[in-house]
């Protein structure tokens, strides 16, 4: 399961700022976020956040001096390139406290989930008997096969984590008899809430329908007794990330870089296309094969991740400190939450500095949501242009004006590098194309506008995706080519249940095509291209030609019956801005509201009137 919480270290051949002794204190005021600051080795004790009072910050710990050698969920062996790399080679050390298990437990707090306060002995003695697990409603049987002593030949133990330890092992029979593995052994003792014994569930559900991806730990099987449950998954010996980064010093040159980003953005494009978000990715939970240099990355660690649906938000806190993006603390997100880690990762890689620091844990959060990451100290003068606004594309606070993961392998900084690298397809599209077949006539034909004036990189995109729904003998996507397509680049699990949701968000199709023209008009991401530099230009040009071809004569009652809002007097006087007095067709400001599908919510409180009308898209 995912590990939520630092781990200490037994042993350490460098000085280490996160020892106990070397905690950091707690602050009231924005941390310092630009490269090169580092802490002060105070160490009073945690207290609750005024800024997060969902939360109760718990101290910083120290950096785990173990790597996973081992397709696990928290669980580590021994390190070599760690020990050997001195901590002053970097200008921060890496390691996050994490958020998560505190979060957590508070939001169920907050939702009477409360447990009775135990004493410290109270707590150390409780291991709850059959029969109060019984009496708890507690089911720990997952269904997994019963047979693992009769297949499988334990080792030794090469890892341990929070929740479990993990072995090598040998399978003594069957198709994959004598091959060596890592299995996962969690104690069903440390199941003790229905969340925990959910989170295991969901873990080898997650790993049984993303398996197959050659850039994610490959799994085995599961299997369970009456003590524990076993997860057997491919074993990595090339240690983690993390510990690579460490032994160059903290940066990578840009093309040493790209191989690297592009491999973490093909398998989460993939998680997404199959509904996953991962929500914990950082350079701990991706591991190498082999100590080879050249050796293949996996993601691993699916304990924190989830499903979701096409048209769902999440909303739950979890992940890691450094990498959580703002959406998730603000509790409503979705897939991007996982591009902002890996542009976190991007950052890192590239200068050997965090984008966002800070003594604690609250001020790391108050970074994320304020701070803006640095690009002034070097080494980014030096990089290139394009390295640069690929990491700011993936750093954007607004979710929706980030790329995804299947884009950012589109970027011009990601494309030369592999001509040959395979596009996969992108969720954000049938989230696009959903909402623009549902839009009123009105802002279609301003949306075909915009996409007139789309630039080399968005269009070479939208080339590929539209590609990919495998258009047919005229040149047109139907249903029947977008399931055909699907079903092609699916997952079993994928087949079963995605397949259905994609096609559901598409139903305006049912009964005609949509060319390639169209197809623009209906993926073109407004917030998106509203970031590009040439925004400004770019959106009166588009209003010269919705002006010219598309713009008509429009009293208000027409606008507010095409919107979808009611009749009232005062949203009436808010859209009264959108028209041109002198004509009656749309102004500018009102086609720049159209394309963004803006609420008049706001507006019409400032009105006096209390109604959640809405302008919709």
């Amino acid at each position: 399961m995912g590990g939520c919480t630092s781990k200490p270290s037994t042993s350490s051949g460098r000085p280490n700022p996160f020892a106990p002794g070397n905690e950091y204190p707690q602050i009231d005021d924005f941390a310092p976020t630009h490269p090169g600051k580092s802490p002060l080795p105070t160490a009073p004790a945690a207290k609750a956040s005024p800024f997060f009072p969902f939360y109760t910050p718990s101290p910083a710990r120290h950096r785990r001096n173990k790597s996973r050698d081992v397709g696990d969920g928290g669980e580590r062996g021994e390190s070599k390139s760690l020990t050997s790399t001195p901590l002053r080679q970097l200008r921060r050390a890496f390691h996050p406290p994490s958020p998560a298990k505190h979060i957590r437990a508070a939001i169920r707090r907050r939702r009477g989930k409360k447990e009775p306060a135990l004493s410290a002995s109270q707590q150390a003695a409780k291991n709850p008997t059959q029969d109060e697990e019984e009496e708890l409603g507690l089911d720990k049987r997952f269904g997994f096969s019963k047979d693992f002593h009769s297949r499988v030949e334990l080792g030794e133990e090469i890892g341990r984590g929070h929740f479990g330890y993990t072995c090598s092992a040998k399978f003594k029979k069957g198709e994959l008899k004598g091959q060596v593995v890592a299995v996962k052994i969690i104690p069903k003792s440390k199941m003790t809430t229905a969340i925990a014994i959910e989170d295991v569930r969901r873990e080898v559900k997650i790993l049984q329908a993303l398996s197959g991806h050659k850039n994610l730990v490959q799994f085995h099987d599961a299997f369970e007794d009456n003590a524990n449950v076993y997860i057997a998954m491919e074993l990595c010996e090339g240690g983690e990330l993390l510990d690579r980064i460490l032994a160059r010093g903290g940066k990578y040159s840009e093309n040493d870089a790209k191989p690297v980003i592009i491999q973490i953005l093909n398998v989460v494009a993939f998680c997404h296309l199959q509904g996953v978000v991962h929500r914990d990715l950082k350079p701990e939970n991706f591991l190498y094969t082999s100590k080879e240099e050249n050796s293949q990355l996996k993601a691993i660690d699916f304990g924190l991740s989830d499903f979701v649906r096409p048209d769902e938000r999440l909303n739950d806190i979890v992940g890691s400190a450094y990498y959580v993006a703002p959406e998730v603390l603000h509790r409503s997100y979705t897939t991007e939450a996982d591009v902002w880690s890996i542009g976190v990762i991007a950052y890192i890689l590239l200068c050997g500095s965090r984008p966002f620091w800070a003594r604690t844990e609250s001020g790391i959060f108050r970074a994320v949501l304020k701070a803006d990451p640095s690009f002034d100290e070097p080494p980014w003068p030096f990089l290139s242009f394009e390295a640069k606004d690929f990491v700011k594309r993936l750093l954007f606070k607004d979710p929706r004006r980030r790329m995804s993961a299947s884009q950012a392998l589109m970027h011009p900084w990601i494309r030369g590098y592999n001509t040959d690298m395979n596009i996969p397809f992108d969720i954000l599209i049938f989230r696009q194309m959903k909402a623009y077949l549902r839009s009123s006539p009105l802002r279609k034909a301003a949306l075909r506008a915009l996409s007139k004036t789309l630039v080399k990189d968005e269009m070479l995109y939208l080339k590929t995706q539209f590609s990919l729904l495998a258009p047919n003998k005229d040149g047109l996507i139907t249903m029947d080519s977008i399931r055909l397509a699907l079903a092609s680049n699916a997952t079993e699990a994928m087949k079963e249940s995605r397949i259905p949701e994609f096609l559901a968000l598409l139903n305006g199709l049912q009964y005609r095509g949509m060319d390639f023209e169209e197809f623009c008009a209906a993926a073109i991401n407004v917030h998106q291209h509203e970031s590009l530099d040439c925004w400004e230009q770019s959106i009166r040009h588009a209003y010269e030609l919705f002006d010219k071809n598309g713009n008509r004569a429009i009293v208000i009652e027409e606008l507010a019956s095409e919107l979808g809002v009611g009749p009232a007097i005062t949203v009436h006087s808010v859209l009264n801005d959108w028209i041109r007095h002198n004509d009656g067709k749309l102004s500018f400001f009102g086609f720049v509201k159209l394309l963004h599908g803006v609420s008049v919510r706001s507006t019409v409180k400032q009105h006096g009137e209390d109604n959640e009308t809405t302008v919709t898209k």
